[in-house]
Formats: C-alpha cells, sequence, structure tokens
C-alpha cells in the first residue's frame, strides 16, 4: 500500500508539472505572438510612413541634387588646391560660372516631363553627330580637333554626344522586339559606331570606348539575349591584336606602363611618371589629408608635381587635401548617384524612362570606375573626366542635364506603365487585357 500511495503521488505530480509546462508554453507563445504581431505592425507603420514623407518631400530626388552639389564642392576644393601647388589661374571662378550654369540646366531638365523627349531622340542624336563633324574643321588644340568656340567657353562635342546617343538609343529600342535577335543589333551598333568615329579622329579613344558600356548596358536592359553579347564580347577580344597595332605608341606606353608598375625607386620616364606621381601624391594625403595634417617634409618640390591635375587627376588632388576620408566621400556620393540611378531604372515601367536610366547610370559609373581606377594603376591613364568633379564646362553642364532627366524620370515613374514589346510578345506571361494595345 505504502508503495502504490507513493506512485500516484508521482504520477499526480508529473501531471500537474506537466500541465504546468504546457501552459507555460502557452503563454510564451502567446506573447511571442503578439510581440511578432507588434514588430510587424511598427514596420508596416514606418514603412507606410516613410512612403508618404518620400512621397511628399520627395528627399530621394533631393539627394541627388545633394550628392551632385557636394561632389562638384569636393572638385572646386581641389581647384582651389591646385591653384595653391601649381599657381594661380582663375579657373575656380569659370568653374563656379559653369555650376551655375550646370543647376539651372538641371532644373529646367527636371522639371519638364520626360515624355516629351521620346520622339527627340533621333534629333538630339542627329545634331551631336553635327556637332562632331564641325569640331573636326575647327583648329587644333594641343593637338586635338574637340572644341567648339563659342566665345564664353569652348564647347566639347563629344560630352553632349554620349547624352545624345543614350536618348537615341532608347527611342529605337522602346516598342521594338528586334534587340532579341543577333541581326537586330545592327541598328543600335551603328547609332554608336558614328559618333565613335568621329570621337576617335579628333583623336579621343578614351572617350569613344564609352560607348561600348554604355550599349551594352542598354541592350540586356531591353531584352537583348546574353549569348548575343556574349559572343560580340568575345569578337571584340580576339581582335585585340588588331586593336593593338592601330593604337599610337602613346596609348601603347599608357598599357604597357600599368602593367610594369612599380612602386618605390626613381621616378619613371614617360606616361608612367603620371601614373608614379598620381600614386605619390595620394601617399602625401595620408588619411587626413594636408588640411588637417599640415604638407608633410619634403625636400624635393617635384614630388607634387602632376600634369592635369585639374581635369584627369582632380581626385588624386582632392586625396592630398582630405586624404582617405575624402576619397571615400567622393567615392560614397557618386555611390549614392549610381544607387539612385538603378532604384530609378528598377520603378520606372515605361520603357523610354528605364532604358535612359540605364544609359545614365552605366555611364556614370563607367567614368568613375576609369578615373579613380588610372589613378591608382588598375586600368591605363585615359582622358576620362571625374564626374561632376573635374574642370571643365561641357562635361559639368551636360552630367547636370543628365542628372536632371534621372530627376525627371523618378519624379514620374509612376505615371505611365508600358510594358516592353519583348516582354508582350512572350506567352509565359499573363497580360492583362488590353496590355498589348498600350
Amino acid at each position: 500500500m505504502v508503495f502504490f500511495d507513493s506512485t500516484c503521488r508521482s504520477d499526480t505530480a508529473d501531471l500537474i508539472w506537466e500541465q504546468f509546462r504546457q501552459s507555460t508554453i502557452l503563454s510564451r507563445r502567446k506573447w511571442e505572438h503578439r510581440w511578432c504581431f507588434g514588430v510587424r505592425m511598427f514596420s508596416a507603420v514606418c514603412e507606410v510612413g516613410w512612403q508618404r514623407v518620400m512621397r511628399g518631400l520627395r528627399l530621394d530626388l533631393w539627394l541627388i541634387v545633394f550628392c551632385a552639389a557636394g561632389l562638384t564642392l569636393l572638385g572646386l576644393a581641389g581647384l582651389v588646391r591646385a591653384d595653391e601647388l601649381y599657381g594661380r589661374q582663375q579657373l575656380v571662378e569659370r568653374q563656379l560660372i559653369w555650376f551655375t550654369m550646370a543647376l539651372a540646366v538641371m532644373t529646367l531638365s527636371a522639371v519638364t516631363p520626360y515624355r516629351l523627349l521620346r520622339s527627340s531622340g533621333y534629333l538630339f542624336w542627329g545634331g551631336s553627330v553635327l556637332l562632331l563633324v564641325i569640331a573636326l574643321f575647327m583648329p587644333p588644340i594641343n593637338g586635338s580637333r574637340r572644341w567648339i568656340p563659342l566665345g564664353l567657353f569652348d564647347l566639347q562635342a563629344s560630352e553632349p554626344a554620349r547624352l545624345a546617343f543614350i536618348l537615341a538609343l532608347s527611342t529605337w529600342l522602346m516598342h521594338r522586339d528586334s534587340q532579341r535577335r543577333l541581326t537586330g543589333l545592327f541598328v543600335p551598333a551603328l547609332l554608336a559606331l558614328i559618333p565613335m568615329v568621329l570621337i576617335i579622329r579628333e583623336p579621343d579613344l578614351d572617350t569613344a570606348l564609352l560607348f561600348a558600356p554604355v550599349l551594352g548596358g542598354m541592350l540586356l536592359a531591353a531584352g537583348a539575349r546574353v549569348r548575343h553579347l556574349s559572343a560580340a564580347v568575345v569578337v571584340i577580344l580576339i581582335s585585340l591584336p588588331l586593336l593593338w597595332t592601330q593604337m599610337s605608341a602613346e596609348q601603347q606606353s599608357r598599357i604597357v606602363a600599368v602593367i610594369m608598375q612599380q612602386d618605390g625607386g626613381e621616378t619613371p620616364a614617360g606616361d608612367g611618371y603620371h601614373l608614379h606621381q598620381a600614386k605619390q601624391i595620394l601617399a602625401l594625403g595620408g588619411i587626413n589629408g594636408s588640411l588637417i595634417d599640415g604638407e608633410p617634409p619634403i625636400a624635393d618640390e617635384a614630388a607634387y608635381r602632376l600634369p592635369a591635375a585639374r581635369t584627369d587627376f582632380v581626385f588624386t588632388i582632392i586625396g592630398e587635401r582630405f586624404g582617405l576620408l575624402g576619397c571615400g566621400l567622393v567615392l560614397l556620393l557618386h555611390g549614392l548617384l549610381i544607387l539612385m540611378g538603378t532604384l530609378t531604372a528598377l520603378s520606372c515601367q515605361e520603357s523610354w524612362g528605364r532604358l535612359t536610366a540605364v544609359g545614365i547610370t552605366t555611364l556614370l559609373g563607367v567614368q568613375v570606375f576609369l578615373n579613380t581606377g588610372m589613378t591608382v594603376g588598375l586600368v591605363p591613364i585615359t582622358g576620362t573626366a571625374l564626374p561632376l568633379c573635374s574642370y571643365g564646362g561641357s562635361s559639368l553642364i551636360s552630367s547636370y542635364a543628365a542628372l536632371g532627366l534621372l530627376i525627371s524620370i523618378r519624379r514620374t515613374a509612376d505615371w505611365e506603365a508600358v510594358l516592353p514589346r519583348y516582354l508582350q510578345a512572350n506567352r509565359d506571361l499573363p497580360l492583362p487585357h488590353g496590355a498589348g494595345n498600350t
């Protein structure tokens, strides 16, 4: 009996403990559900609130403006530092005037509905080709015919030609699906080849090569097949030996200078001199730059010499003045612009606006990579300007016009919803009634 009694007590205690444990688990699950529900509600409220704030204040649009203006101010600081190192040339005042003009062009481009430009892409392209032809008959400057004198400043015809090419290619691709066939790539390639040949005749091979990645990015966004674009890349790679034979001795030496570069030792001659000096001046800036730490004591005054410091190598001067932090800020602001361009292309439901956003973003990203990469020896030395920072009115105004168009596309991205032709022809995608007739 005693044994039976103890067993009953043990079973009763286990039953009570099991009921207590189950009730505790149930209570805990209720609190977990309530907590998860509260977190989801809080996230939803924050998301809705953020969307309303963004739609009301359009902080995303102002972010593009602030990033562009910040980059131009950093470029102006680099010009001021170049005046201190190499003598005053009154280029800061000219850049300020062009900055004011660029802001006006950006405002006009941003407030103009981008749909008004869709039918004018070929007109802009034809006008840019005409300017390139006129530039070939102008008096040469430093051995090149790139500029058209307009009195107040000289227009570099290749700068608006790149934006005009993007507009024309978007107009060609927006209502077609021929780019999904290999033969359909002929006209887009021709739209790029004509200005490229004229720019090479200036000569300006570096600027001409910028058309290739923009063409590839826009074709890919328009639905061109990857295998066709890959075949084009293979053809280009196979033709590199032929391209090498057509390069000038200076262009070949730039590539060799990157392959054979070495740090330290005596200053090399030729094109290796530019790369050596650029890396050396960046190293002199250190982490904080000469603005905070001051100039390091160096006996050799030639250590600060750098050709084209205000144009091609302005990133180096910014790095010397503001150090690694300044270089990081330049890359951050450019990265935000590229991010906003990518988000604009993803959010735009209309073909022409999406393709134009892809073209502008690709052009900006390639320019930033080439300019900053050449200062540290990642790519050969080119004449590619740093967007929004380098000295030059044509480059600055063209860049702000492109960003203003990007703002216009992002501002009205939800107004239209037109499926691209290559998606309309896809039978696997169910289309709503009447979508194919838009």
